[in-house]
This record gives structure tokens, C-alpha cells and sequence, in this order.
């Protein structure tokens, strides 16, 4: 990348460095005291279990303590060990930019505090190796896994992941383990689409490589956990969801040329329009329904003061409404460009319809037999009656999209 200044040394001249099979990267920041061990650890155990012919690829993200200087001397003291260096964090960028210059056949990447057990390395890399699967990773998520951790770790992990599977349709197990390895061929193909430089390089690495079509190979893994983990947990969720709703948005939209690289390996383009199963509808819908209620109480609480409840109710649900249909339209039922867009937004005016006529009406009778209610009355009155309203909107999308999306495969053949 421009922005990076990159510096590799090696322990002997490149022109006598045998190519290797496998790369594999251990990217590290200020890790100093644990470095040394960790790659003697690994260098012996690639040295005297592993079949293939393997390089240490040492990747520093601008460390800002000795760990530069402890890698250059395992590069000098060992063969097959090298040392590349960032001028700017991020786990990301140093995976991007060595795994795109690498020679080697396969590529891989381990934690420094190698928490995997490295047993699994052969298991990973050889569908690799042969040419059946492109890219590969370790699962903590596998009933055969066997795994040490806290249990704070592990539900925000196992959370994390059904987020995946449910906005991005994601269906691999285990999108932040550390220890993944990909065919250097495809990862060139790749990586030039993934964006995040950080923790979420490694999820949406993979979400795009489902959506090509790469055949994904999970290994389950014994897998302890580092006490001395110094990752930040809120910040590194926080970062997560934003490139959730990035990817998300960017695959929707169609700004990523998909259906071109499934073209290059061989593969079927993607059919738009093709609607998920009614879980997975149910989960986006839902996501969609939480936020536009958030919207509509924020709006009628606005407006209340200013026009009274019935027109505040009315217009917060008209504006959230219009809002509510186009998110469902392309996130939740997958219908995308301006096609028929004029005719499902009056189609979803009606089910709005529907929807206020149960609002008003819970007013209404919220009037009629308490007329001096408090507001915090009527907002729980007016959800309720928007849990029913919702209920009915999600059928009648379902009925507008349903029939929208055999409209377009009909126009199609």
C-alpha cells in the first residue's frame, strides 16, 4: 500500500533462499519479551512435523519497543526466518501487504502467542497444498474443538458470529481466529478488495470470499486462551459493527465487482433479487423494525409538543414508514435498483396504512377511556400496537417483495 513503508531482511541473500511451500506470518506488535520463545517454538516444530518447505515471516505493525530489534536477530540466528516492518499499526495491513509479495505457494498467519495448537497446521494447509480448497481456517466454534477461555470471551465470540451469519449471511464458523492460511494465487485476487487494515480484515476477508464462491475449509482446533491479551474489546466490537454495516452496504449496492471475480475462478454469478430463507428474513427484518421504531419514538416525542398526538403519531409513522420500506426493499428482501421502486414504496404507503389506522385507533381509545394519560402511556400503548402492525407489515412486505422478485426472474429469461 502507498501508505506503508515496507523493510525486509532475511537471514541469507534472496538469490540463495529456496522458495517455499508455506509463509507463514506472524504479525506482532510490541511483543518483545514473548517473541523469541514463540518463533523458536514454531521454527523448530516446522523444522522436525511439517512435510513442507516453510519461511517465519515475522510482519512488525510499528512496534514502539525492542520487537524490531528481537526479530532482526531470530531473522540473523535462524534459516527460514525474515523479518518484514510497518511503519503504521494494524494486523490487516501487515497480513495484506506481506501475503501480496510472497512467493510461496500458500500463505498463513498465527497469533505471536501461538494459542492454537500447531498440530493443526498440516490440516489447514494441505487442502491447500493440493488444490482443493482456496482458502482455510481454524474454528474454536466446532463441537470438536477443545477450547480455554473465559466465558466473557466466548459469548462475545459466538455473538459476534451469529451477527455475521445473520446480517451478512455468513457461514463459516469462526471468523476471528487466528490462524487462517490462503492459495497465494487467490489471496492476490483478494485482498486489493478488502479495505480494513485491523481486526475486522480477517471477516471481511472472508465474507468476500464466500461471496465469490472460494471453497472455505474450517479445522477444528485446541485453542487456549492468552491471559495476557491486550486487545481492546469495546473498541475492536465497536470497529467490528461499523465494518459490518460497510460491507454490508457496499455488497448491497453492488459497488464490489463480484460477479466479475466469480467470472475468473470459474464460477456462477449471483442472481439478484434471490430472497433469504424466513429466518433470515425475520432476523434482518427485525433489525430494520428496531431501528425505525427508535426513529418513530424519537420523532413523535419531537413532535408531540408541537402538533398534538395524532398528527405527531402521523407523521413520524408516514417519514419512518418511507424509510422502513426502502431498508427492508434492499436489505431484507434483496431487491435492488429503481425498477417498480415508485410502486413498493405505494404499496408499502397501504400496508402503512394499516399500521396507522391500529396506532390511531389505540390513541383513540386510549383517549376516550383515560383522556388525561401521561406521554410514557402513550408510548407504551403506541408499541404495542406497533408489535401488531409490524407483524402485519413484515407479511405484506414479504407478499410485495415475494412478487417483485418472480417479476424479475420472469423478466430475465
Amino acid at each position: 500500500m502507498s501508505d506503508t513503508v515496507t523493510a525486509v531482511r532475511a537471514a541469507e541473500p534472496a538469490e540463495s533462499v529456496t522458495t517455499p511451500v508455506i509463509d507463514v506470518v506472524v504479525p506482532v506488535y510490541n511483543e518483545e519479551r514473548d517473541l523469541g520463545p514463540c518463533v523458536r517454538r514454531l521454527h523448530a516444530f516446522l523444522n522436525d512435523n511439517f512435510p513442507f518447505t516453510a519461511r517465519i515471516t515475522i510482519a512488525d505493525n510499528a512496534s514502539t519497543d525492542a520487537t524490531l530489534q528481537v526479530a532482526e536477530y531470530l531473522a540473523e540466528e535462524l534459516d527460514g526466518v525474515r523479518v518484514v516492518h510497518l511503519d503504521r499499526k494494524g494486523r490487516g495491513r501487515a497480513l495484506r501487504e506481506v501475503w501480496q509479495g510472497s512467493d510461496a505457494q500458500v500463505v498463513a498467519y498465527m497469533d505471536v502467542d501461538l494459542s492454537t495448537d500447531l498440530n493443526a497446521l498440516l490440516p489447514l494447509v494441505a487442502p491447500l497444498v493440493s488444490g482443493h480448497s482456496d482458502l482455510a481456517i481454524g474454528t474454536r466454534l466446532a463441537s470438536s474443538s477443545r477450547v480455554v477461555r473465559g466465558p466473557k470471551r466466548e459469548i462475545i465470540s459466538r455473538c459476534y458470529n451469529l451477527i455475521l451469519r445473520t446480517s451478512l449471511q455468513a457461514k463459516f464458523s469462526d471468523a476471528q481466529c487466528g490462524f487462517k492460511a490462503m492459495r497465494s494465487q487467490v489471496a492476490r485476487m483478494v485482498l486489493p478488495l478488502v479495505e480494513d487494515g485491523e481486526w475486522f480484515f480477517d471477516t471481511e476477508l472472508l465474507v468476500l470470499a464466500e461471496r465469490i464462491g472460494l471453497r472455505i475449509h474450517e479445522v477444528p482446533v485446541d485453542w487456549i486462551d492468552d491471559p495476557d491479551s491486550r486487545v481492546d474489546i469495546v473498541d475492536t466490537a465497536r470497529k467490528d459493527l461499523r465494518g459490518i454495516w460497510r460491507v454490508g452496504r457496499a455488497l448491497g449496492s453492488g459497488r464490489l465487482p463480484i460477479n466479475e471475480l466469480r467470472a475468473a475462478i470459474g464460477r456462477e454469478p449471483l442472481v439478484e433479487g434471490v430472497p433469504l430463507g424466513m429466518v433470515g428474513q425475520l432476523v434482518r427484518f427485525g433489525i430494520v423494525g428496531v431501528g425505525s421504531t427508535l426513529a418513530y419514538l424519537l420523532l413523535y416525542v419531537v413532535l408531540q409538543s408541537i402538533t398534538g398526538a395524532q398528527v405527531a403519531n402521523f407523521l413520524a409513522l408516514l417519514i419512518t414508514a418511507v424509510g422502513n420500506t426502502a431498508a427492508n426493499r434492499a436489505f431484507t428482501f434483496g431487491v435492488r435498483g429503481s425498477s417498480q421502486a415508485v410502486s413498493h414504496q405505494l404499496q408499502g404507503l397501504f400496508i402503512f396504512g394499516i399500521g396507522l389506522a391500529l396506532t390511531s385507533g389505540s390513541l383513540f381509545a386510549l383517549h376516550h377511556w383515560a383522556p388525561d394519560s401521561a406521554v410514557h402511556v402513550e408510548l407504551l400503548v403506541l408499541v404495542v400496537a406497533n408489535l401488531i402492525a409490524t407483524l402485519i407489515r413484515f407479511v405484506g412486505l414479504r407478499w410485495v417483495f415475494r412478487k417483485a422478485g418472480a417479476h424479475d426472474s420472469a423478466g430475465s429469461r
